[in-house]
This record gives structure tokens, C-alpha cells and sequence, in this order.
């Protein structure tokens, strides 16, 4: 029984130490972020004091950052890319999933091996493909996104598919349903579990993404938040203050969509891993 009591204290300490060691990168970055730039060089770990303490960065971030505008970019650009990957990847996985043939079988191999491929080893081909297709603006980086977030989230879904019944959607046909009807009207709304989860994952990823837009979007009045952010280091200077005061502008939103949320991912993924 003692070594039991005694294995549980060596657990706690471990887990408040990680999770000291996980909280201390928002620490550095919520304190840093009221402080003046002086401050911030003197020393990173205090807390705001004294001389060093304002509030007039985060005013000065949000007009840098054009935030509104920004935010707005972001917004249509991650949600669009969601939905669109959530429609076609529910659509494939489903397909996937109740054609037995081993042509479904190599196309899914074919996704899940996709995950494998980094992204720096394509990314000079396909700008280029997409310059000279004319996509290089924001509709052509809505179409990527669905390209490189389809297969995690085809994964997700097969997953998640193969515990639904077949004989719901048999009985939807008897009743007269065709494909179309059988997935939107019977599956789609039984894959609410796993799609919060995947448009979870999706949306953190995008709305974060710094390297696809800064390569597809060039023109200054379609930069999203990541983009804006750059702008904080020059050449010969770098506005730490101002940045990380708009890193934090920046993380509000999408920390509040996960907290929201975030009990479903584990909800979803158990559901789909599980008969």
C-alpha cells in the first residue's frame, strides 16, 4: 500500500512539473507582452513592474496588425477551408469505407501515405503549378488546404464510419433514398462526434499557418494574422513588445473556439477508434 501512495506522489510531482514546463512558454509570452521593449531585454522571466509595465502595446498591436481586417481574412479563409474539407473528406471516407473492392483499399493507403510526405518537398512544384493555373490568391489557397487536410481527416472519418450500421442506409434505400439522401439525411448527422473533431484539428491548423499563405498570398489586402505578424521584425530591428502583445490578440480567438470544443476531440476520436 505505501508503494502504491508512494508511485501516485511520484506521478503528481511529474504531472505539475510538466505541466509547469508546458505553461511556461504562455507565462513568458502573456508578462513580456506588458512590458516595454527595454523591459523585455533587462529580463524575460519577470513579471511586468514599475517603469517597464504598459498596457499601450496591445493598442499598438491591434493597429498594427490592421486586426479587424486581418481577423476578417483569417476568418473566411479557415472556415471556408473547413467546411469544404469536411464535405469532401466525410464523402470520400464514407465511399471508401462501403466499396469492398481493393481499388478503395489502395486509394485509402494512398491518403494515409500522404501524411507521410512534408510539405517543403512540394511546396516550390505546386506554387508554381497554381501561378500558372492563376490560383495564387485566396480561393487557391482554400483549394490547397483541402489537398493537404483531406487525408488526416479521411483517416478520422473511415474510422469513425466503419461502426455505423449498413443496415440504416439499407433501409433508407428501401424507403427510397438515393446515395445523396442516404449520406445527408442518415450518416452525415450520425458523424457529429468526429466532424467537431476534425474541424477542431483544421481550424487551429489553419487559422495558425504562417508558410502556405505567405507563399500563395501576395497581395497585402488578403494577409491573414500570421502574415501580420511578421511585419513586427525588420531587417534591423525587431518590435518584441508589439509582437508578442499581438500574438496574444491573435490567440484569443482561436483558444476560445477550443475551449468551446475541446471536450469533443476526445469524444470523437475513442468513438471512431472503438466498436
Amino acid at each position: 500500500m505505501k508503494s502504491k501512495e508512494r508511485n501516485q506522489t511520484v506521478v503528481l510531482i511529474l504531472s505539475i512539473l510538466l505541466g509547469i514546463l508546458f505553461l511556461s512558454p504562455f507565462y513568458i509570452i502573456l508578462s513580456n507582452s506588458f512590458k516595454t521593449q527595454k523591459g523585455i531585454f533587462l529580463n524575460v522571466m519577470s513579471l511586468p513592474f514599475g517603469d517597464f509595465f504598459t498596457s499601450n502595446n496591445y493598442i499598438e498591436a491591434f493597429k498594427e496588425l490592421d486586426f479587424i481586417h486581418s481577423f476578417l481574412n483569417s476568418l473566411l479563409i479557415t472556415v471556408s477551408s473547413t467546411i469544404i474539407i469536411i464535405i469532401f473528406a466525410s464523402m470520400a471516407a464514407w465511399m471508401l469505407v462501403r466499396t469492398k473492392t481493393r481499388l478503395s483499399s489502395f486509394l485509402f493507403f494512398l491518403f494515409a501515405a500522404a501524411m507521410l510526405i512534408p510539405f517543403q518537398s512540394v511546396m516550390l512544384p505546386l506554387i508554381n503549378i497554381m501561378g500558372k493555373l492563376g490560383l495564387l490568391n485566396p480561393v487557391g489557397i482554400v483549394f490547397m488546404y483541402l489537398g493537404f487536410g483531406s487525408s488526416l481527416s479521411i483517416i478520422l472519418y473511415h474510422g469513425f464510419i466503419k461502426n455505423i450500421p449498413k443496415e440504416l442506409e439499407e433501409a433508407a434505400i428501401i424507403d427510397g433514398c438515393n446515395k445523396f439522401q442516404v449520406f445527408w439525411y442518415i450518416i452525415f448527422p450520425l458523424l457529429k462526434p468526429i466532424t467537431v473533431t476534425v474541424s477542431i484539428l483544421n481550424t487551429m491548423w489553419i487559422w495558425n499557418d504562417f508558410l502556405l499563405p505567405q507563399l500563395v498570398i501576395n497581395k497585402p489586402e488578403w494577409h491573414t494574422i500570421p502574415l501580420k505578424m511578421f511585419y513586427f521584425f525588420g531587417q534591423h530591428s525587431k518590435q518584441w513588445h508589439l509582437a508578442l502583445a499581438g500574438l496574444v490578440i491573435a490567440m484569443i480567438p482561436i483558444i476560445i473556439f477550443y475551449f468551446i470544443l475541446q471536450k469533443h476531440i476526445i469524444k470523437g476520436v475513442t468513438q471512431g477508434s472503438i466498436k
